[in-house]
């Protein structure tokens, strides 16, 4: 870096001189760093803080004000516009599958979600929860996503991706703001937050409290003929606290969702009944210190995740009048299959820098994760053959004890990782990391990861990175039992997936900016269900399939003045099944998104975002029958927003209209496609206003 600092001291140099235009531009500078917040550091890449353009790993920042700027409501309106990024669906409960590169399963957990650095994943299905019912984004400070394996770094799901979820600390919400929002579908919700100080602690905290009846479009055909109309409301209650001192820091988090909508129905048959109820607490206490000696710095931290999903109106997995093969069922087929989970999770590093040249972070963890209750009433039994034998009368009986779908089970996880920042060269900057990663119920996985820097001008850095990642079985996939549809299997491995990337900054011109990313992965040893070789008896998770994938991902920034900033991104990815040789399906093969931020005057602010999604293939697993459903529609949605932002003492007005020309959005229903053959469809246009008032 030293050849580096001299070509930025000397441009330094350069500006002081010109006087009146350096001055201008460094003001231009700040006001768009107020107008867009800070994209250029990052911390998820290697745990550290560092600059965007130099992290080991190909990354993207989203800010508070740039979630502010395109008026989004939810968190998957927000990851929507991330380079190589798509949000699916799941006919169950309408939950969002974030698909990176082309990466697409169920029920996706092959994306590790952070909040604050800790996982928020959950341990029944793999996934962040599948009783999910949004994510709000008034408090979140910023976003930080890795596209491309993290596990040398984070462990098991850091698969294809990584999305790091930073709420609001006292400094980035001083004062108090209290807020209201309505909006189409019947939506509303209100909050308050304030950051500021009592004593010597600086504190944060966060409340909101909404509701929805959801869209109604209409699911055409569905599962024993059911249909109707999607059902996706909720009622919702978040909260977070931040409390920090010197080196100490507590954060506490609540996410309730009650009255839960089954979306396209648990079985793919619309469901008016049933209804779902999700609660999470997290907690999460750290102490850090850079500077502890000379050349050290240390830090720990113990975080703790309790999950739970209930069922207090029972699914109705098909409607009254339904005939699975053993029996009519006058009043459908009803099932509640509850789960609860407490996670707790300890961590350590340190960092030396006393060798030349090297920065080392050597860290250690252990995770206590279980499963430790299951419950289960249903009004039928499963036959060997997979048919549902309704109960005599229809009664409901309380299987937990006899025939669950799963039992409490628990998983315990030591891991110690080491990484090397290395400046070898001259503007050239090497890391290595190595994880070890070893589980109470399958064994252990090491996963490794290089990555070479490159600052080849003042204005260009050029990347060079391979990784490998892994995603442990979930416990349905592990220990799932009675359910003859799909047995679960003790004996899994983890899936694994290698990918090499290149990727290029370059800084054009002092207001354009454009990144480039070319990325090749393989994915082995993939978990699906696969037909049993005896006949009539259902399925079983298995280690059966290979995909692989190669893609590219163009990003665009240009402040053509002062008022307007112009940005968007173009991802192009194929991928395919090795074992049938199609492409691996669902996912966009191209996927377009553009955005025009214009400060109309002080006061006034307005947005427009572009979002294509196109070339999305079916794809039929090895043994299934073959998907002959045309190819999944594209469509193109264009939103709005005009914010006026006065400041303290003042209401801040906003309005904004999502899918402006009301275009059919769908989603892909998966293979057969005999249960819902056209689709998911997803919000028609909508409207929201918004008001905050700062004190």
């Amino acid at each position: 870096m030293h050849g580096f600092r001299r070509q930025a001291l000397a441009l330094a140099c350069i500006l002081s001189l010109q006087g009146p235009v350096a001055m201008a531009q460094s003001s231009e500078e700040e006001e768009l760093a107020l107008a867009y917040g800070d994209r250029a550091s990052v911390s998820i890449a290697t745990g550290s803080q560092q600059t965007l353009r130099r992290a080991p790993s190909v990354a993207t920042v989203i800010t508070a004000e740039d979630i502010a700027a395109i008026g989004a409501t939810d968190l998957d309106e927000v990851l929507e516009t991330v380079p190589g990024l798509h949000v699916n669906r799941t006919a169950n409960h309408y939950s969002p599958l974030y698909v990176i590169r082309g990466v697409f399963s169920q029920m996706t957990p092959q994306v590790l979600v952070l909040q604050n650095g800790a996982p928020i994943t959950t341990l029944f299905q793999g996934n962040k929860g599948n009783l999910w019912g949004g994510y709000p984004v008034e408090h979140i400070a910023r976003i930080e996503v890795i596209r491309g394996p993290g596990s040398a770094l984070y462990g098991s799901d850091a698969f294809s991706g990584v999305i790091n979820i930073i709420t609001k600390a006292a400094a980035d919400t001083p004062g108090t703001e209290i807020g209201a929002r309505v909006g189409s579908f019947r939506s509303g919700d209100v909050w308050v937050q304030h950051g500021g100080q009592i004593g010597g602690l600086d504190v944060a905290a966060y409340l909101r409290v909404g509701d929805t009846d959801g869209f109604k479009s209409t699911i055409t055909r569905a599962a024993a003929g059911s249909s109707g109309p999607v059902n996706v409301g909720h009622n919702s209650v978040d909260g977070n606290l931040d409390l920090s001192h010197d080196k100490w820091r507590l954060r506490l988090g609540y996410k309730l969702r009650d009255r839960l909508e089954t979306g396209a129905g648990i079985a793919q048959a619309v469901d008016p009944v049933g209804r779902g109820k999700a609660e999470r607490f997290t907690g999460d206490i750290s102490w850090t210190d850079p500077q502890f000696a000379k050349d050290w710095g240390i830090g720990f931290t113990t975080s703790y995740l309790y999950y739970s999903q209930e069922i207090p109106s029972l699914y109705q997995l098909f409607p009254p009048g339904s005939n699975l093969g053993g029996g009519v069922a006058a009043n459908g087929f009803l099932g509640g299959p509850e789960t609860w989970e407490r996670q707790l999770r300890f961590s350590g590093f340190a960092t030396y820098a006393g060798f030349a040249g090297h920065t080392v972070r050597l860290g250690l963890g252990h995770d206590d994760l279980n499963l430790y209750k299951t419950h289960e009433t249903r009004n039928f039994t499963y036959a060997a053959s997979g048919a549902l034998i309704p109960n005599p009368g229809g009664v409901v009986i309380d299987y937990t004890e006899t025939n669950p779908f799963l039992r409490p089970n628990r998983r315990k996880v030591n891991y110690v990782y080491v990484q090397d920042e290395w400046n070898f060269a001259q503007d050239w900057t090497l890391t290595a990391g190595l994880r070890r990663d070893d589980y109470s119920d399958f064994g252990g996985t090491t996963n490794p990861r290089l990555a070479l820097v490159w600052d080849a001008t003042l204005d260009l850095t050029a990347k060079l990175l391979y990784g490998r990642a892994f995603r442990a079985p979930a416990f349905i996939e592990a220990y799932g039992i009675s359910n003859p549809i799909n047995q679960g299997n003790s004996k899994l491995r983890p899936e694994t997936n290698s990918t090499v990337e290149a990727a290029f900054s370059w800084q054009v011109r002092r207001d354009t900016q454009v990144n480039l990313s070319l990325f090749r992965y393989n994915m082995k040893d993939i978990i699906r269900a696969v037909p049993n070789a005896t006949a009539n008896t259902g399925s079983t998770y298995v280690n059966a399939g290979n995909q692989n994938g190669r893609g590219a991902e163009l990003e665009l920034t240009w402040d053509a003045n002062r008022a307007l900033r112009l940005s968007g991104n173009i991802a192009w990815q194929r991928s395919i099944d090795e074992t049938t040789g199609q492409d691996a399906g669902y996912a966009p093969h191209r996927h377009i998104y553009a955005r025009a931020d214009w400060r109309i005057d002080s006061t006034w602010q307005a947005s427009a975002q572009v979002n294509r999604v196109a070339d999305r293939k079916r794809f039929s697993p090895a043994g299934a029958a073959r998907d002959t459903r045309p190819d999944i529609p594209d469509y193109t949605t264009v939103d709005l927003t005009l914010r006026a932002i006065r400041g303290k003492e003042q209401w801040d007005i906003a309005a904004s209209v999502r899918n402006l020309f009301n275009a059919t959005v769908l989603e892909p229903s998966l293979a057969p496609g005999t249960a819902i053959p056209n689709d998911l469809p997803m919000a028609p246009r909508s409207l929201y206003l918004q008001a905050i008032y700062k004190l």
